[in-house]
This record gives C-alpha cells, sequence and structure tokens, in this order.
C-alpha cells in the first residue's frame, strides 16, 4: 500500500471515530493491516490539514496525547476532547475501557470499503 493511500484510508477512519471516543495510534493501523505502523498514523494525523478530519480523537496506547506540533497542539487537543465530554484522570490519561472507540471487523470493512469506492 503506498503511503498516500495509507493515509487516505487512516483518515477515513478516523473520520468514522464518533464524538466522545478515541482511537489509539496503534489500534488504526491494526485495522489497516499493519499493526506496526502506529507512527505513520501519526504522520498522516499531521497531514490533515484542510480536511475534515477529527485528529484529536487519536491518542497514544496508554491514552495520552502526544502530538507536539505547532498546528495541532496538546492543549488544543485536551480541550477538544474535553468539549466532547472525554475525561483525563490525574495522570492526564483518557480511561481506554471506556472512551475507546470499537468498531466491529464489518464496520471497519464497510468504511474502508466505501473510501475506495468515492476514489474509483
Amino acid at each position: 500500500m503506498s503511503s498516500k493511500h495509507f493515509f487516505e484510508s487512516v483518515w477515513a477512519l478516523v473520520a468514522h471515530i464518533p464524538e466522545g471516543k478515541v482511537a489509539t495510534y496503534g489500534q488504526i493501523a491494526a485495522m489497516l493491516g499493519n499493526p506496526r505502523a502506529a507512527r505513520t498514523v501519526g504522520w498522516a494525523m499531521h497531514a490533515t490539514r484542510n480536511r475534515d478530519i477529527p485528529w484529536q480523537r487519536v491518542v497514544n496506547a496508554k491514552g495520552r496525547i502526544s502530538t507536539d506540533c505547532g498546528e495541532h497542539s496538546p492543549d488544543l487537543q485536551r480541550l477538544l476532547l474535553e468539549s466532547e465530554e472525554i475525561h483525563f484522570d490525574g495522570h492526564d490519561r483518557i480511561n481506554l475501557q471506556r472512551f475507546q472507540w470499537r468498531p466491529s471487523l464489518e464496520q471497519i470493512e464497510a468504511i474502508l470499503a466505501k473510501s475506495r469506492e468515492i476514489k474509483e
């Protein structure tokens, strides 16, 4: 899969994370069949300029904010997540048991199939 196609697939999945839920970089990578591509998912999130992608809903495997670029600041990400009623504990972590998005395999396949249809 080319990096452009991978980024587009990441964006398609992230666009479907519902308000009030989060996914991890590794989770998105695994959904795309490449569980070792968590860092590439992060790069895709940084490349969301001019796209209506809820980038703030992607966090690290510990439920923490990992971004530190100017455009997607940790403070902005936290503010956006808290506005969705996602809560942080005293260690700045999100309870993934409570807030993690858990789509079925069928949902994932449908999102990706629809994304491919739009491109064709």
